[in-house]
């Protein structure tokens, strides 16, 4: 029987496959989303589909590139879900029939195939061989190359919730990059960003004035370094058209804030809408929508407002 755990190994894997030229097109990423649709979750039950939570740890592959560390780490955690013959005929079948699917292959997709065929015929299907990966599995998995391969399932909670967290993390390691801030301090600095993009984002574009503007308040309310703001200012620009869910933004941002907090940066919101001298209707109807979301009120803003009047901040 291949188990549910096969499955959605197999679907990791074909997704990684996808990525081996570097891109994956839209009318790519719907035509493997309808055959990985129509993977059983295990060969008892042919009528059973993936769950919403399996089919969340396949979307974060589809989200950004698998590069060829990472693709190795799933193909040996492929080799290590199969455990008879007939688990191998279904890996490589299924294999061959996504990449036949558009009737190319490239030289590149060759050798993804090559890569998963050689780590099967490895895979010891025998009773003593599944015996001792019973027993062995966990301590193989963790061998130096596998363990030190790009994981992004670390930060599947965060995919759910937070994308621009989730991309942020991801951009920080392709660059090898490190900021000198907390992850819990990143994470509400992404939630910020995120809800900022979006109040700027409402007519389609962010301008030089609302990018700006959102830096400088970042850096400011959160005392974080110029480098720090940009990065994520840019990386919240980049996911706020990928369909968001503001919704879960807010509701993430108000667990993590004081009605203080979330009072403050409403009065930011206004700030990055104003920043290129016109706020438009959509702009004041993105940000009552926040707003509201965050629970904050008029009565709210406008005793906020008068205290910077009488601190002069």
């Amino acid at each position: 029987m291949a188990s549910s755990n096969l499955i959605l190994t197999l679907g990791k894997v074909i997704v990684a496959a996808a990525w081996v030229d570097g891109e994956v097109t839209m009318a790519e990423i719907n035509s493997l989303k309808d055959l990985l649709f129509q993977l059983p979750r295990n060969s008892d039950q042919p009528n059973q589909r993936l769950t919403e939570l399996e089919w969340a740890q396949l979307e974060i592959y589809l989200d950004s590139p698998v590069e060829a560390t990472e693709r190795t780490r799933l193909i040996e955690e492929l080799k290590q879900a199969v455990r008879t013959s007939a688990d191998k005929k279904l890996v490589m079948s299924t294999l061959e029939s996504v990449m036949q699917a558009d009737g190319l292959v490239s030289s590149e997709e060759r050798k993804v195939l090559a890569e998963v065929e050689a780590a099967l015929d490895e895979a010891d299907t025998s009773l003593f061989g599944q015996l001792a990966k019973l027993v062995n599995g966990a301590v193989a998995r963790r061998s130096e190359a596998i363990a030190n391969a790009p994981n992004r399932e670390t930060y599947f909670e965060d995919f759910v919730k937070n994308k621009v967290f989730f991309a942020l993390k991801q951009r920080l390691e392709r660059e090898s990059k490190a900021l000198d801030i907390s992850d819990d301090l990143l994470r509400k600095l992404s939630l910020a960003g995120g809800l900022m993009a979006r109040v700027a984002y409402v007519d389609e574009r962010v301008t030089v004035g609302e990018f700006s503007s959102m830096v400088h308040e970042l850096q400011n309310k959160w005392n974080i370094t110029r480098e720090a703001a940009m990065l994520v200012t840019e990386v919240a620009v980049s996911e706020v058209s990928k369909k968001l869910d503001y919704f879960r933004l807010s509701r993430e941002f108000s667990a993590v804030t004081t009605i203080e907090e979330r009072v403050a940066f409403v009065d930011v919101l206004y700030e990055v809408a104003e920043a290129d001298g016109d706020t438009s209707l959509g702009e004041l109807n993105e940000i009552n929508d926040i707003a509201h979301s965050l629970y904050v009120t008029q009565q709210h803003l406008s005793a906020h407002r008068r205290s910077k009047d009488k601190t002069g901040s």
